[in-house]
């Protein structure tokens, strides 16, 4: 490691309180797409160790449940304070462990603050309905509990943001948290896990274990996933790492939030605002080095502003600025490593033989050494939508096409299997009002004059299809970490039947 890389992230580390046993001497090894040099080795849990892990959990829900929901709310109010005071050195973590900007490391701990400032208000919102009734002297409702074990699989790309959509809304809810991170990002886990504790010891009378973090590959998330004693997994990744997790869950018939691919489209109509739409797609394109399950990755541009839009875009793609988000204020930042980036080189080639014109995708070779991978965002003029356009590459790649029709265009928008996130570009009132009605847009997040990326803490995110129709974070999420039952009360002295059923005896 070279001296800056290697003290940066000791002092981070230190700063957040994180006991160095637990990223020294392991077998995991983390590495920095910063530089590409290996920052830490962490100790893996096996098999037992997870099945541990959730025997804590399990004995801490036996608790928790019991604490009122308000109580619980208090909780996570004292995290989101600790999280304001850790929001520095946090964000910087992200930034070392996932190559964010600082600008976006710190704006994904500020989502954090946010999702708990939202779920304190939850607890004590957590209704449920008074219902009619057909027979006379009965009351009927519902009410809402706690589920149980929590367990949250997170991806590198939202290392910390994630878990906090999880964990504020499954501990209002009643239910502890056993988290696996990503491999790839397993430093930011346990900042989160310290900040936690620290919130913990405030807090006072919350039981052991509430809160886990659990390090390791596939095996250790599969030990999570097939326990029947965790009742919900919220799993975030690929769409063929959904399809591994979500059968494995029904079979047990546990409860699955899957947040999957996202292949979003934009649509830039006649009567758009150019302007306003080139920065939108700008971001939602290029932004966290592509590497957003809400990147837009499609475009389809309208013929008649498709020369006056395309050619500025293609030099905002050749002038972007990419380098080393710690010492430069570069907008692009490094993928993640060379899996990534050889992803990105071969969908590129398949591009060009599909027909289609690329602009940029080069890698960078001065804004790093040889073991990081920063390349220049790729704008590719494609004259139909086929081959790779058709599959999610993680990268920085903008597939345009031209298009003539609008309800056509619409069919091509939605002829992917993902259906995360989508928008569209128009000043016109009846093309915005199809693209978010039934006809229109089948994704979970459709937006108008603003990009795919970007979402807010109040809505619920998530998507269909191939997204895996979880939903995380707003709205009415919570209910996913909560069961329901219905209640009906008999305060009369008669025993009527619903459905007119007499059975007199």
């Amino acid at each position: 490691m070279t001296d800056s890389i290697a003290t940066d992230t000791q002092d981070v580390l230190t700063r957040l309180g994180i006991d160095r046993a637990l990223y020294t001497g392991g077998t995991l090894a983390s590495f920095s797409p910063v530089t590409g040099e290996q920052i830490a080795t962490l100790p893996e849990h096996d098999g037992p160790a997870v099945t541990a892990a959730i025997d804590r959990a399990a004995a801490a829900f036996r608790i928790w449940r019991n604490v009122p929901a308000p109580r619980r709310g208090e909780l996570v109010r004292v995290l989101g304070e600790e999280l304001r005071a850790a929001k520095d050195d946090l964000g910087r973590l992200v930034s070392i462990e996932a190559g964010k900007s600082p600008s976006e490391g710190a704006g994904e701990v500020q989502e954090m603050i946010d999702i708990c400032d939202f779920a304190v208000g939850l607890s004590r919102q957590l209704y449920g309905l008074t219902i009619a009734t057909e027979r006379p002297g009965h009351r009927m409702m519902e009410t809402w509990h706690p589920l149980g074990v929590v367990g949250v699989i997170s991806a590198f790309n939202f290392p910390v943001a994630v878990w906090s959509w999880n964990a504020a809304l499954a501990l209002v809810c009643g239910n502890p948290v056993v988290w696996k991170p990503s491999e790839k990002t397993p430093l930011t886990a346990l900042a989160c896990q310290a900040i936690l504790d620290r919130a913990l010891t405030r807090f006072g009378d919350a039981p052991d274990a509430l809160s886990q973090v659990i390090i390791g590959g596939p095996g250790t998330g599969g030990a999570l996933v097939d326990d029947p004693r965790v009742a919900l997994v919220s799993a975030t990744g690929s769409t063929r790492m959904g399809r591994q997790v979500g059968p494995r869950v029904a079979a047990r018939f546990g409860r699955s939030i899957l947040e999957l691919g996202g292949n979003n489209a934009g649509i830039v109509c006649p009567s758009a605002d150019l302007d306003m739409a080139l920065r939108a797609i700008a971001f939602g394109a290029m932004g966290t080095a592509g590497q957003r399950c809400t990147t837009m990755r499609r475009l389809f541009v309208h013929d008649s502003v498709y020369d006056q839009l395309v050619p500025g875009l293609i030099k905002a793609y050749g002038s972007v600025t990419v380098g080393n988000p710690l010492t430069t204020q570069a907008l692009v930042g490094p993928l993640i490593d060379r899996q990534a980036f050889e992803g990105m080189r071969d969908a590129l080639h398949a591009a060009k033989a599909a027909g289609g014109t690329v602009h940029g995708g080069s890698r960078v070779p001065d804004a790093a050494p040889d073991t990081a991978y920063y390349v220049q965002p790729a704008l590719v003029e494609m004259p139909c939508q086929t081959g790779p356009v058709l599959t999610e590459t993680f990268a920085p790649i903008l597939y345009v096409m031209r298009y003539g029709d609008f309800d056509d265009v619409i069919d091509q928008h939605n002829a992917v299997g993902a259906g995360l996130s989508s928008s569209i570009f128009t000043t016109d009132l009846r093309e915005s009002e199809i693209f978010l009605s039934a006809a229109g847009s089948d994704c979970g997040i459709a937006n108008v004059n603003i990009g795919t990326s970007g979402a807010e803490i109040g809505g619920a995110f998530g998507g269909e299809k191939e997204t895996g129709g979880g939903r995380e974070s707003g709205s009415d999420a919570w209910k996913a970490y909560m069961r329901r039952a219905t209640n009906t009360i008999n305060y009369s002295r008669d025993l009527p039947l619903a459905q007119g059923v007499v059975f007199d005896i």
